[in-house]
């Protein structure tokens, strides 16, 4: 909490020149969405409550403090990050406990959506204090809207394994998923992605959702394979989410023998893991059992040695 800081001292904030004042927030942990580009995006309740908290927690305070700026709220910024949580819960705790309030807001979007702040919540709860979600912009939910795929099931990966073969590892059990898949990527791994993710779900439909709400927002829809294909062309720079839609209703399961004539193929130039990831993607099969014959066939072509 502010040294010194009174409970009467003014508080407000500015929208267009015109001053409005802010009640003391309610004691207690207050989660704040926050605008994920254009710092329009902000709802006035969120604004009352960054102005009425006593501290605001915040993974860079030079990014928050744009927007404190922005809307000329005097607030008490303080650093909360997967660097510093350790030792900063516990003085946010311990501010809470003595009646105070705090503020969490990530740098851009919904706090604790790829952001640091389960752990925090999670305490705040076990001892007893209130908390507050105050929803508003999420990266998520905009490219899901965006993107013209199927909304009524997805699942949210977040950022992808940043070497090759545990991103398509990861990837070939995400393939298995019967809904639209959204995840983060960054650019200087994005085109490497969409050559991973064309070769393992083919020509599923997508979309490249790139600085959502910022002045060069770029959407992109296209089968993977076409996305993969002109990834050469993409403008790399900025923010990325992907949105792949879900797998056809009527994919079709390989035979075993089937199942065998790919495995073989793969085995030629790939380990027996790419094999096994790529494998399970195009095959339809449960993982346990193409890796059991991965094995299997490995070892006859590899004359017992079945390496990874």
């Amino acid at each position: 909490m502010p040294e010194g800081a009174a409970d009467s001292a003014p508080r407000g904030f500015s929208i267009d020149a015109h001053r409005l004042a802010a009640p003391k927030a309610a004691p207690g942990l207050h989660l704040v969405a926050t605008p994920i580009g254009n710092l329009g995006d902000i709802t006035l309740r969120a604004l009352e409550t960054l102005a009425g908290v006593d501290v605001i927690a915040c993974e860079d305070t030079r990014i928050t403090r744009r927007l404190t700026e922005r809307y000329a709220i005097s607030a008490q910024l303080k650093p909360y990050h997967e660097h510093n949580a350790e030792a900063a819960r516990p003085k946010i705790l311990e501010a809470l406990a003595q009646g105070g309030s705090v503020a969490l807001v990530s740098d851009a979007g919904t706090p604790l959506i790829s952001d640091p702040g389960f752990k925090l919540v999670r305490e705040v709860c076990a001892a007893g204090h209130a908390v507050y979600a105050l929803p508003g912009p999420s990266s998520v939910l905009a490219a899901l809207s965006l993107a013209a795929l199927p909304t009524d099931r997805f699942f949210f990966e977040g950022f992808l394994p940043p070497k090759s073969a545990a991103r398509r590892s990861r990837l070939a059990e995400l393939a298995r998923i019967d809904a639209t898949l959204v995840m983060f990527d960054s650019g200087n791994r994005v085109q490497d992605t969409l050559a991973d993710l064309a070769e393992i779900m083919g020509g599923r439909e997508a979309a490249i959702c790139r600085e959502l709400t910022k002045l060069h927002e770029e959407i992109t829809r296209a089968p993977l394979h076409q996305l993969a294909r002109e990834a050469d062309t993409l403008e790399t720079r900025g923010e990325f989410v992907l949105v792949i839609g879900p797998p056809a209703a009527d994919a079709e399961v390989l035979t075993s023998d089937a199942l065998d004539d790919l495995l073989r193929e793969q085995l030629a130039t790939h380990s027996v893991k790419d094999t096994v990831a790529h494998a399970v993607a195009l095959s339809g099969r449960p993982r346990r059992e193409v890796y059991a014959r991965a094995l299997e066939l490995a070892k006859d072509l590899r004359g017992g040695d079945a390496e990874d």
